[in-house]
């Protein structure tokens, strides 16, 4: 299908230019997208991949239990799928998951213990549904885990906690997605700059 080979060209673009800004190091990070009509197949990307290399040949096909489907089972998906899986359960309308072990995220997460407060930057108008920097937001924080479905039933636990497209891992990094690979690059992009910009701030 030439929009799902379209779409595979232009994540394993975003991801090798996230590679570049330092946010994938090594092999790390994972990304997955699906089509509308199809909601039960979400592509992602293999584990072990360097980053740097990335292309769209390295997305294998799973189902919404994280599962390889037909054709792929001799692929190993991302450890952390089943995150992948429960934020499409918890808002269907999104189409596209992006991540990043930013430094900042780290920083952060390693100082705060439930959230980081965004208020009054301009940028803030790059989550959706974000009319005026006259708002104030939290970035949550959670425990980072090996145990991927105790994350996944805190993450529906807590959904009420995700009030922007975007929560931070401790010590691990951002997860951020959207309707579209261009919502979930800005919802990305939004909270990695407002993260670099708060811990500048404070004079760390």
């Amino acid at each position: 299908m030439e929009t799902v080979g379209l779409l595979k060209e232009q994540l394993a673009a975003t991801i090798r230019a996230y590679h570049l800004k330092g946010w994938s190091p090594a092999t790390s990070t994972n990304y997955s997208f699906r089509i509308e009509g199809f909601p039960d197949t979400i592509y992602v990307s293999c584990s072990g991949i360097d980053k740097s290399e990335f292309q769209a040949g390295h997305f294998m096909e799973v189902g919404l239990d994280g599962k390889a489907l037909p054709g792929y089972e001799h692929l190993r998906p991302s450890a952390e799928t089943l995150i992948h899986c429960t934020l499409y359960r918890l808002f269907p309308e999104m189409q596209c998951i992006v991540h990043s072990h930013s430094v900042y995220s780290v920083l952060h997460s390693s100082a705060q213990q439930t959230g980081v407060p965004f208020e009054g930057y301009e940028v803030l108008k790059g989550y959706e549904g974000i009319q005026t920097h006259e708002s104030s937001v939290i970035c949550p924080v959670f425990d980072n885990t090996q145990d991927m479905p105790a994350f996944g039933a805190l993450l529906e636990k807590e959904q009420a906690r995700l009030s922007i497209p975007a929560f931070i891992m401790r010590k691990h990094g951002t997860y951020a997605w959207g309707k579209s690979l261009f919502e979930a690059k800005r919802h990305l992009e939004t909270t990695e700059y407002l993260l670099e910009v708060e811990w500048k701030l404070r004079g760390n």
